[in-house]
């Protein structure tokens, strides 16, 4: 009986530490393996969204690292803010990587890189250039954003490569300084950790190597790895797009033009329908960057002037007006200090843009306006003014006329007038026409 207890006990036992111990995603002595995300054009909540699924995904499959593959002159700053706090958090090595040959990680790209557990970049590569900017007062160019964003964000620089191990003093420097470094100079005054050519020389030039991550130190195993790129899903491109500003901008005038002209024409419904989606996506993308409140207003102000000049037109006063007002918002819009600096020429030369196709949607209006009072009433005391009728009841001086398909009672002004002959209508007296005989209308 005890030897059956201990036999049910220690099979009990077996059994539980099976169920308990943890199964690792691979074995021991599977192929490596490494997954890769791109953070490409401009940093948007899109990127953000895809790196944190990147990050959770690896993880779940026990990989052996994540590499983000670093193409980008800048972007938004909450949505690198989040990248960064989800690589800080990240259990599974997340390595940082400049590449191609002749690509740079600026302005927000820096942080990004320098916010991996090991960064490195390809030869002929750049990363820097990370001070903050903005819109100039004139809206004609770019100038430095004020010094309590510089410091903080130089401050923040500082912080993330110190956490690395790396140099926060030359770290900050790309903040303050708008400091450039190519891969050879960064990775000799040690803010990047290797350099290779390509992906697979990296991989074999990092093996080995020890990183520290939210689990503790890991070393890294990277040789021959297998590799799989993981790309954007359809809602993380469709977030990409929408959160870049502008886009976004975009979106928002499309959804205020289209219902704009749904007002205007009822019925129609297109006009409606679209612009009822193009203003949500809009105001979606506004929530996800930075926008100057006053920006905002302006462009509210400028909506109500071209929806008051189109239903109480004033010849294009309160529309020059409300166009004006919405050039202007749309240029003082963004506040995002990570943006590149081209990117704002382009931003401006978009709203002018804008400014021009809704200059052109005024003139339209005050067009038809014009060409609406040039038309003679259809109804009232002039319907049928100078209009030429047949008597069918001879006018005495009352009886009908037929004119435009259609019989009236009419009163003749000069006399009798017998059935058949023509009338020409000079007047109207309620539900009667005046007419009269003419030697222009003869029999």
């Amino acid at each position: 009986m005890m030897r059956r207890i201990i036999y049910a006990a220690s099979l009990l036992m077996i059994m539980l530490t099976i169920i308990i111990w943890p199964v690792p995603a691979r074995g021991q002595d599977e192929q490596a393996l490494v997954y890769t995300v791109n953070v490409e054009d401009t940093v948007t909540s899109g990127t953000a969204k895809n790196i944190k699924r990147a990050i959770d995904y690896a993880q779940s499959q026990n990989a052996d690292a994540l590499v983000i593959l670093i193409n980008t002159p800048g972007g938004l700053v909450d949505a690198t803010l989040d990248i960064i706090q989800d690589m800080s958090r990240a259990e599974i090595p997340v390595i940082t990587y400049v590449t191609p040959q002749g690509a740079i990680a600026a302005s927000a790209g820096t942080f990004i890189l320098m916010g991996g557990h090991l960064a490195a970049m390809s030869p002929g590569t750049t990363c820097g250039a990370a001070m903050p900017v903005t819109m100039t007062a004139e809206g004609g160019g770019t100038e430095a954003a004020d010094q309590k964003t510089i410091n903080f964000l130089a401050e923040h620089m500082r912080s993330i490569a110190q956490e690395r191990g790396r140099p926060g003093d030359i770290a900050e420097k790309f903040v303050l300084e708008n400091l450039s470094l190519n891969n050879q100079e960064a990775l000799k005054q040690g803010m990047i950790d290797a350099a290779a050519k390509d992906l697979e020389e990296l991989l074999e030039v990092i093996n080995g190597r020890d990183v520290s991550t939210a689990a503790g130190k890991i070393i890294l195993n990277t040789g021959d790895a297998q590799i799989i790129n993981l790309e954007m899903t359809t809602e993380e491109k469709l977030t990409h797009i929408i959160s870049n500003p502008s886009l976004a901008v975009i979106l928002l005038m499309l959804g205020i033009y289209g219902l704009i002209i749904a007002f205007s024409t009822p019925g129609f419904f297109l006009p409606e329908v679209l612009g009822s989606i193009f203003l949500i996506l809009g105001l979606f993308g506004l929530g996800l960057f930075e926008v100057n409140l006053t920006a905002i207003l302006l462009i509210v102000l400028g909506i109500v002037l071209l929806i008051t000049e189109l239903f109480t037109p004033t010849y294009g006063v309160l529309g020059v007006g409300g166009i004006v007002s919405i050039v202007l918002g749309i240029l003082f819009l963004p506040v995002e200090p990570l943006m590149p600096g081209n990117w704002f020429t382009a931003f401006k030369g978009m709203a002018i843009g804008t400014g021009i196709v809704g200059a052109g949607f005024v003139f339209i209006v005050i067009r038809g306006v014009f060409n609406l009072r040039k038309i003679k009433p259809m109804q009232g005391e002039a319907e049928f003014a100078d209009s030429v009728g047949i008597v069918i009841d001879p006018l005495n001086p009352l009886g009908q006329v037929r004119i435009r398909g259609e019989i009236w009672q009419a009163v003749s002004k000069n006399g009798e007038i017998p059935a058949g002959n023509k009338v020409k209508v000079i007047a109207r007296d309620g539900i009667n026409l005046v007419v009269e005989r003419s030697e222009d209308f003869p029999d």
